[in-house]
């Protein structure tokens, strides 16, 4: 086949296109080292494993029937073509996508990685308490139902993108990030609160993540993985439009960190690593519905906002009962809906790539009340949906471990592996150094042996025991 213009521009256009998914498919790192951090030592190999395994089930989920509900011919509700595609030769079945020139298969595979996002995102709220087979089976139906209805709504051609002026979500802050809050709040009020997050008066209780430096790079991967997001969502090799996307999405998400550190100063007198990492990630959240439509000013201030919702959200969603040890709901629930509602505050076609004005800019509320629209229509259907499918899970397998599996670790009951042998087995371990313990450290059980030298788990209490020559054993973490 000669090689003319044409040809040219679509085979840069599909390395585009396959390069930024990569991008995306690497925030899958990111999610497991962010989720695995912010939680406690025992569970990390149960983090470890939703975080990885689920990229199997929304793959074979999404290729069945996923993508074709999604992106295929259909109703204004949902797509009825294109089931298990076999992306041989050009395909009838996909109209909402033929205005990009890259192959079929490039488009599934971008697309199959912001579903795995919608997912994972459940996997941070749910974490320390649900059995694994629940969160894998949850997967598979918000895969195969739950997200792509909603997508179908927005990007395949569904109702919400034929309103007198369309709902605009570029690269998803409803259609990817909300939906994920929605359905893991479902599931968390189901699943309920670890053991011990809430006193006999029911007043919150710190349980502190066991390693910040995964959950930093963990986050620092999620940033990088949003240049793919955002600007990829393009599915075109266009300069100008990734230029200025990448210029947005660097803005948001710093002036979210920026944010959320300058207010945690304010508040604690400290500077909480947890509170800026989500800070960050709530400014990404925030901008990537409108990425494409605001200026660097509108931006900054998206990204202003996302970071001080996210961090007064946390302490309310706590208050609520509903227990987020990640604080993924603030961060993609809360600040999904501000971004996509921000697009018809801000949108501006002088200095954007953008084609419409929000109310700021002369547009009028038109926009911003499509924006309405489309948040309230995703919600309300996929916190019902949602609800249906973590009940049909419930009956199946049930969806939280026991309780004293959740005592041990889910890592031992539900894997039979520990991401830290050497800190919990004694016969590894056993010096002893001094340890400055504060008092709001909260201790995880501990490996111990029996007289029958059996290994078996001890629940221990608030406080390590000291040794008699006044040291603290090394295992006390």
């Amino acid at each position: 086949m000669p090689l003319t213009l044409d040809l040219l521009k679509s085979n840069l256009d599909t390395v585009w296109v396959l390069f930024t998914g990569c991008l995306v498919f690497f925030m899958c790192a990111g999610f497991a080292l962010l989720e695995t951090g912010f939680s406690r030592a025992k569970n990390a190999v149960n983090v470890l494993a939703m975080n990885y395994a689920v990229v199997a089930v929304s793959t074979l989920a999404f290729w069945a029937a996923g993508f074709g509900l999604m992106f295929g011919n259909g109703t204004p509700f949902v797509g009825l073509n294109g089931l298990f595609p076999t992306f041989v030769g050009a395909s009838p079945f996909f109209k909402s996508l033929e205005w990009a020139s890259v192959p079929l298969a490039a488009k599934f595979f971008f697309e199959l990685v912001f579903a795995d996002t919608a997912i994972t995102i459940v996997s941070g709220i749910v974490v320390e308490r649900m059995k694994f087979s629940a969160y894998m089976l949850f997967s598979i139906l918000m895969v195969l139902f739950l997200y792509p209805v909603t997508g179908h709504w927005a990007w395949g051609g569904g109702f919400l993108s034929t309103l007198a002026i369309p709902f605009q979500d570029f690269a998803g802050s409803t259609v990817v990030h909300s939906v994920g809050g929605w359905a893991a709040l479902t599931g968390a009020i189901l699943l309920g609160a670890r053991k011990g997050k809430y006193d006999e008066q029911g007043k919150p209780v710190t349980i502190t993540g066991h390693n910040m430096s995964l959950a930093t790079l963990g986050t620092l991967i999620l940033w990088l993985g949003w240049f793919g997001f955002n600007p990829g969502s393009t599915l075109a090799a266009d300069g100008g439009a990734i230029a200025h996307i990448t210029m947005t999405t660097m803005i948001a998400g710093s002036a979210g960190l920026a944010s959320a550190l300058i207010l945690s100063l304010l508040r604690t007198k400290k500077t909480d690593i947890g509170a800026i990492l989500n800070g960050t990630l709530a400014g990404l959240v925030a901008i990537t519905a409108g990425c494409n439509a605001v200026s660097p000013t509108g931006a900054l201030l998206i990204g202003v906002i996302a970071g001080a919702l996210c961090t007064f959200s946390g302490p309310i969603i706590e208050r609520l009962h509903v227990d987020d040890p990640v604080g993924a709901l603030s961060v993609h629930l809360v600040n999904g809906i501000w971004g996509t509602l921000a697009v018809g505050i801000f949108a501006t076609k002088a200095g954007s790539v953008g084609t419409l004005n929000g109310l700021l800019y002369g547009g009028g509320t038109g926009l911003l009340w499509s924006q309405l629209i489309g948040v309230a229509a995703i919600g309300a259907f996929t916190v019902v949906g949602s609800s249906i499918c973590w009940l049909i899970v419930k009956a199946l397998v049930g969806l939280r471990v026991s309780e004293a599996s959740e005592v041990q670790g889910v890592d031992i009951g539900e894997h039979g592996n520990l991401a830290y042998p050497q800190e919990t087995h004694p016969s590894s371990v056993g010096t002893t150094v001094s340890i400055p313990v504060p008092a709001t450290l909260v201790l995880n059980p501990i490996l111990v042996r029996s007289g029958s030298n059996q290994w078996h788990f001890s629940e221990r209490s608030r406080y390590p025991r000291r040794r008699e020559e006044g040291q603290w054993r090394s295992n006390t973490h």
